[in-house]
């Protein structure tokens, strides 16, 4: 006996709707990264009438659900913060590096540390030149960020001495061998010491050059005899001049007329000739000056820059881009990949159906010409934003502001210039 079926319904139950709801939108996302945000709901919202035109809802079914619209959304907004934000982070990660990073929950946003830095221009600061430069420079002698130290010990009547011995065992005790406090106490360990300078006495060019009381035009130490004849001419000369003229002296008397000299060969200090041919005093001693040869990651106590801090990219203070922030050229960024990845969705979908028989016919969906489409747009739409963000990078706009320059000045050269605008 035949029987009369009553479906319940006629229509699929998973056809995308012409419109969304802003109220239904924070239960459809997988993440939920901007459900706080009233503007982002709204946009998710009308992203789902968008869908369903340009992709025909009115004229055929579109196999997806809000959610799936919904979803798409926060996808591409998310897409759109990782990409301006990498373009930012490569913009402005050699001026922050060493400087306080923060702490992220598993959405990625900030929990501690800077607050908004990615919508903050930074300040110019050369930071990894500088800090490259600090060490060149202490390594050279000539100022940096690493602390010098001063060291002496008398000489017996031995050539060779083991400086770093003599240093580490002053570091350890507190005191030299003449019991003097040491203010390097603690500090060299099992650390190697690197010597800069080793000296006996140290040359006294200021009194050789200029006199005792160090006047321009003293003779020797005859402050008290008439300097001048009523006939004196002068060369009138820079500052640096005598500057220079005054290190060269001093150069001259710490390498020629000291009557001594040294080799330093791994820590041990050959001097020659031996201390007992200079004749040394109870109270002379040898001098050197010397830094402790410390690892990469440490922070001394009395510098500044923080090694604690960045150091790529993955520590950059950088959250998700707040979606009021977004423009309108960025608003319609994600509304073109969110739509390219509903595209995505429904090839998926319509790919585990490759026809849907009919009475009579059956229909070839068309799942393979959506998926390609969907990620030729998603590679293109992602590329054009890149390339456009690297025709903007600060060096960039750098350039631009030099050929402004360039050309400004070039068109005045045909123009007469005022003397005086009032």
């Amino acid at each position: 006996m035949p029987t009369n079926l009553s479906p319940k319904s006629t229509t699929s139950p998973i056809v995308l709707t012409s419109t969304g709801s802003a109220t239904a939108v924070a239960a459809g996302l997988p993440f939920g990264m901007y459900t706080g945000s009233a503007a982002f709901l709204s946009g998710a919202a009308l992203q789902v009438g968008y869908v369903y035109r340009k992709l025909g809802g009115d004229v055929v079914d579109i196999e997806l659900t809000p959610n799936n619209v919904y979803a798409a959304y926060e996808e591409a907004v998310l897409e759109y913060s990782y990409i301006i934000n990498t373009h930012q982070g490569k913009n402005v990660l050699s001026d922050v590096m060493g400087d306080a990073t923060g702490t992220f929950d598993h959405k990625g946003d900030r929990h501690t540390g800077p607050q908004d830095v990615s919508l903050k221009f930074p300040r110019f600061q050369m930071s990894v030149a500088k800090k490259v430069g600090d060490g060149l420079a202490a390594v050279a002698g000539f100022g940096g960020t690493i602390r010098e130290y001063s060291a002496s010990f008398k000489p017996g009547n031995g050539q060779d001495y083991n400086v770093q011995e003599i240093i580490a065992s002053a570091s350890d005790s507190g005191v030299d061998d003449d019991g003097s406090a040491v203010d390097y106490s603690g500090k060299v360990n099992d650390r190697r010491v690197i010597v800069t300078k080793v000296f006996y006495k140290s040359p006294r060019a200021m009194w050789r050059f200029y006199g005792y009381y160090g006047g321009v035009g003293v003779v020797g130490n005859y402050s008290t005899y008439g300097q001048f004849a009523d006939d004196s001419t002068f060369e009138i000369i820079p500052t640096w001049q005598n500057k220079m003229q005054a290190i060269m002296y001093e150069d001259s008397i710490t390498t020629r007329t000291s009557n001594y000299s040294y080799e330093l060969i791994d820590g041990r200090l050959r001097l020659f000739p031996t201390p007992e041919y200079w004749g040394f005093d109870d109270f002379d001693r040898i001098w050197v000056r010397f830094y402790v040869e410390d690892n990469a990651w440490a922070a001394p106590a009395d510098y500044s820059g923080s090694q604690a801090g960045i150091n790529n990219m993955n520590t950059l203070p950088f959250g998700n881009l707040p979606y009021e922030n977004i423009n309108s050229m960025g608003k319609q960024w994600i509304r073109k990949y969110a739509l390219a990845v509903c595209k995505e969705m429904l090839g998926q979908i319509r790919g585990k159906f490759t026809t849907v028989p009919i009475p009579g016919e059956s229909v070839t969906l068309n799942y393979a010409d959506l998926l390609s489409q969907a990620k030729e747009e998603q590679t293109t739409l992602k590329e054009k934003l890149v390339e456009m963000l690297k025709e903007v990078e600060y060096v960039e706009l750098v350039k631009q502001d030099q050929e402004k320059a360039k050309a400004t000045a070039e068109t005045f050269v045909y123009s007469p210039l005022p003397i005086f605008v009032g």
